[in-house]
């Protein structure tokens, strides 16, 4: 029985776009058809999308909800939970959120994964999956328990190649750690998820700032610098390479010398993919020289405008195939409490405009498909983590996670507005769009800015990465 029809002329499916009628049962889509081409029961609502656009619910594939915040002073906070991410997230188009399960927070894996989920079970309004993540010395038993973990529905596994700043000594897995779990990836059908920089050269910076005395955080861009991520991207890719069925997913893309790395890999078969941020994008290291600079940071640092271009470039040629947050909610307090280079507290409040952002910034600004926008806002990250067709397309058989965008809607981006943070690093932003509902398998969560949803209402959702993302780059 069809319980919902959206009825819309720019409706964009896998075929292209077009109009249709987007038929729902169940909370998944029955059937994509021509406008009146199926009758439905009397009494079904029918929703009319018409001048306004269709698009599968956003996938934010980079989020840390509830979690960890070191402060200046040693002592730490807590970013906002699922019940106020999730919250932001369908008021603004996006259905689905990957965040983190810590590995080595549990007295195994499996005890982790379960104790994570207690944060999300019953507190999300949006579907939600865990990436693993493993830091540090691994203990030996490890690669056996994430192995376990992959066949159970988390095959992505979070690695950091250094410890981010001085005072987070732990995070960095060296280099044997991650050729060992590279075997375990490749032959369990796992993608490595990785945040490279080279340890080296970052701590290096770090000591020659601070011995030169110049410690604010104004100068990150000169830490995290861009060599960092030639080294580090080149030195994994070079390690992956090594072991066949290796696939790569590289984080928060900052830098020329990122994309052009991931960019070779592809060309020669790699089966490598890459991530970029908003922020990234369309912030530059200028900006932390404006007042509270500090709430454009996220790690690595913010970079110049020829990397600007690189990443905008690498969204039109298959080396960013993803735009995600680094979602950290926080308030403007926590946000601002260090302004040091080795204290600044990194992530952003981003996760609710991001859909209409991107919207404006591609489609609006640039001159993107429908199509590719929401490659990047959706359909790749389903892909890529395992979650397509299931996620991230208007087609028969998918969940009925639906965003529909309202070009009439260009209001200004204010964070009083908005349902996350007390600050927004896009304040005053002009939009192209803005979404005005948004379905999560089937059941209308948010209408005309209402939240008709419940935190009840977001699932845990089991993934398995497509044998083809492993064989050659597919995106």
């Amino acid at each position: 029985m069809i319980d919902l029809v959206i009825r819309g002329d720019t409706v964009v499916t896998p075929q292209g776009v077009g109009a249709h009628d987007i038929l729902i049962s169940g909370g998944v889509i029955a059937a994509v058809a021509a406008p009146g081409s199926i009758a439905v029961p009397d009494g079904t609502r029918v929703i009319d999308a018409t001048g306004k656009i269709v698009i599968p619910g956003g996938i934010d594939p980079h989020v840390h909800c509830k979690w960890h915040l070191p402060g200046p002073d040693g002592t730490a906070t807590e970013t906002a939970p699922p019940d106020v991410v999730s919250m932001a997230a369908v008021h603004g188009g996006t259905t689905t959120m990957l965040d983190f399960t810590r590995a080595q927070q549990g007295k195994d894996v499996r005890d982790a994964i379960e104790k994570r989920e207690l944060d999300w079970k019953g507190h999300s309004a949006c579907d939600y999956a865990q990436h693993l993540m493993v830091e540090g010395a691994l203990p030996i038993d490890l690669p056996g328990q994430i192995a376990e973990a992959i066949q159970s529905g988390f095959p992505t596994v979070k690695i950091f190649t250094t410890d981010i700043t001085p005072s987070r000594k732990g995070r960095m897995v060296d280099f044997g750690d991650i050729w060992e779990i590279f075997q375990v990836l490749a032959a369990n059908k796992g993608l490595g998820v990785i945040h490279s920089e080279d340890n080296d050269i970052v701590m290096h910076m770090y000591g020659k700032l601070i011995r030169e005395g110049r410690t604010g955080f104004e100068n990150l861009a000169e830490v995290h610098n861009t060599l960092s991520e030639d080294v580090s991207f080149r030195r994994v890719i070079r390690l992956a390479e090594k072991v066949p069925g290796t696939a790569l997913y590289m984080m928060h893309v900052s830098a020329a010398t990122g994309v052009s790395a991931i960019h070779e890999a592809r060309r020669r078969g790699t089966p490598i993919y890459g991530e970029s941020l908003h922020q990234y994008m369309l912030y530059s290291s200028e900006d932390y020289k404006k007042p509270n600079g500090q709430i454009y940071h996220t790690y690595p640092s913010l970079k110049g405008p020829e990397d600007h271009a690189a990443l905008w470039q690498g969204t039109l040629d298959g080396s960013i195939n993803c735009v995600a947050t680094d979602e950290i909610c926080c308030t403007l307090k926590q946000k601002l409490q260090g302004a040091r280079i080795d204290d600044t507290t990194g992530g952003n409040a981003g996760v609710e405009p991001r859909v209409a952002l991107m919207y404006t910034e591609m489609v609006g600004k640039r001159g993107y498909s429908l199509q590719r926008y929401v490659d990047l806002v959706s359909t790749n990250a389903a892909k890529i983590m395992g979650l397509y067709p299931r996620k991230g397309a208007l087609a028969a058989g998918a969940d009925a996670d639906i965003c529909v965008l309202d070009p009439a809607d260009k209001r200004v981006i204010k964070a009083a507005e908005l349902h996350e943070a007390d600050y927004s690093p896009w304040e005053g932003r002009k939009m192209d769009a803005w979404p005005c509902l948004t379905v999560l398998r089937g059941k209308v969560v948010v209408e005309n800015g209402t939240f008709k949803g419940s935190l009840n209402d977001g699932k845990w959702q089991h993934r398995k990465v497509a044998d083809e993302m492993f064989t050659a780059p597919r995106l």
